[in-house]
């Protein structure tokens, strides 16, 4: 494709290998969050912004009730190689209203796929939806461009925040508080693979059994707080609270979605296949998932900024892709918050399982 004109650069770009354990620790890679959550709203929506030259990209859709945008174009035998951001949001369909005020942001930045003329730029901006709908409480409340306007403008390379924000603002899983989470990981090399998910899904983050979430075996060190087998009670009334709910509460429409970035060089097929292997991820931390109810979406992300891979060093690379999206849902259920006033009320695994954490 031909180059991105040059744009206004913005602010707080991350351009250094700083480790945070998010998606930023890729450089070049920025994420921003808005979200409402006054009476009758909880919903959100988060931008992850790719360097202003873009990245290649490709996508992989599961589950039976996906809501998305410009996935087709990311399809390897389709012509535009690059994306300028990927939107992820609450709202189900009516959320991808979103997307709009982000094309309009990187349009009035001059970012886009060339055209014309000075400024004359279309924005590739692929994207994702969860059901959250009625859950503040007004089943029509969703994301506007005006959201997706101010998720686009908080975007930087500082610190992400996780849990209960941006588009994971109004999620859950199985039954608890869902939310976002992320994590990265550095290869021998320098390479860095991560992942962004927004978790909210049909099945559930914690063994029925035992209280334990499923993820939390494939964290390493510093994913989780100290955290241990929660007390038979707590579990015990966790199931018990899930079997008193209403049966289409039980499982509700719902999608987990999510970015998987890396900053190696990689093709759109590479890419495809990269976010494919990301929902072996999604399986080891959520069962069951991509079932007809959700609409499970990951993209991947490749910023090209360091040299291609051969087939042992790419192979390796996938391997650490569906690791940090394990570690990111896990990430997230733990850091979610309880939101008591939601529609239905939904506790944190914080507040379910208190004595899980030592």
């Amino acid at each position: 494709m031909l180059p991105v004109r040059p744009c206004r650069p913005r602010r707080g770009r991350h351009t250094g290998p700083v480790r945070t354990n998010t998606i930023i620790d890729v450089p070049g890679i920025e994420v921003g969050h808005a979200q409402r959550t006054e009476a009758g709203w909880l919903t959100g929506t988060t931008v992850v912004l790719a360097p202003p030259e873009g990245a290649v990209a490709g996508v992989d859709v599961r589950g039976g009730g996906p809501g998305t945008r410009e996935t087709d174009l990311l399809d390897p035998r389709n012509m535009v190689e690059r994306v300028h951001a990927i939107t992820l949001t609450g709202g189900s369909a009516l959320g991808l209203a979103a997307v709009d005020g982000v094309v309009r942001g990187l349009l009035d930045d001059g970012v886009g796929f060339p055209m014309g003329g000075p400024g004359e730029v279309v924005p590739i901006v692929p994207a994702a939806v969860i059901y959250d709908l009625g859950r503040g409480g007004a089943f029509r409340n969703h994301p506007d461009a005006a959201l997706g306007a101010e998720a686009y403008a908080a975007a930087s390379g500082n610190a992400v925040p996780l849990g209960t924000v941006g588009a994971g603002t109004g999620a859950r899983v199985g039954g608890l508080k869902g939310g976002i989470g992320s994590a990265s990981s550095v290869l021998p090399d320098g390479t860095v693979v991560a992942a962004l998910v927004v978790v909210n899904a049909v099945g559930s983050a914690v063994d029925p059994e035992t209280g334990e979430l499923w993820g939390a075996r494939h964290c390493v060190d510093g994913d989780l707080p100290a955290l241990r087998r929660p007390e038979p009670a707590e579990v015990s009334a966790a199931r018990e609270a899930a079997a008193a709910l209403p049966a289409p509460l039980r499982a509700p429409l719902a999608t987990t979605i999510g970015v998987i970035a890396t900053d190696a060089t990689l093709t759109k097929a590479q890419c495809q296949k990269m976010a494919g292997i990301g929902h072996d991820g999604l399986a080891r931390a959520i069962n069951p998932v991509h079932t007809m109810f959700d609409g499970d979406t990951l993209f991947a992300l490749a910023t090209c900024a360091r040299e291609p891979r051969d087939v042992f060093g790419y192979q390796e690379l996938l391997t650490h892709a569906d690791a940090v999206v394990t570690r990111a849902v896990t990430r997230a259920v733990v850091a979610a918050t309880s939101t008591p006033a939601s529609v239905p009320p939904m506790r944190s695994y914080r507040e379910a399982f208190a004595t899980a954490f030592a």
